[in-house]
């Protein structure tokens, strides 16, 4: 699995004209799943990005992560991202056949979602397989790509 991770101080998610996930401060994730991934994957990636030191202290050094930060700020939007699997090696059209099929996909980031939300963290989401319209407002910019063994 990949996860691109963005410090941000406001993101949020539309489908058809009406906001269906937002936060302020904290973390936007977008996953992807490929063939073969599992719920060990999960597990991996949720406690990697939960405690993942992109935070800053008091000295302006990235020491915290969402779970050192005040309660009110421990957040994240999670939205599917399929096309992180995006394949551009050859041609000029990318091939996605080594993201998970949608069933499969669904499950996974479904499973993400609540054991992310489990570990304390406030969790809004997008709508998995619908279009959607993606705003942040990256903090740094601090982009991170975390992805499981």
């Amino acid at each position: 699995m990949r996860a691109l991770v963005q410090r941000t101080r406001s993101a949020s998610v539309t489908i058809e004209n009406q906001i269906v996930g937002s936060i302020d401060c904290g973390l936007m994730i977008l996953l992807g799943a490929k063939a073969g991934d599992s719920e060990k994957d999960v597990s991996y990636l949720v406690e990697k990005i939960s405690n993942l030191r992109i935070f800053e202290d008091g000295a302006d050094k990235m020491n915290l992560s969402l779970h050192d930060l005040p309660e009110s700020s421990r957040s994240a939007l999670v939205v599917s991202q399929f096309t992180l699997y995006a394949d551009t090696r050859k041609g000029r059209r990318p091939s996605f056949n080594q993201a998970l099929e949608p069933i499969a996909a669904e499950k996974l980031y479904e499973s993400f979602v609540a054991k992310l939300s489990a570990s304390g963290i406030k969790v809004q989401t997008g709508q998995f397989g619908a279009k959607m319209l993606v705003t942040l407002e990256n903090d740094g910019p601090v982009t991170i790509m975390v992805e499981s063994p």
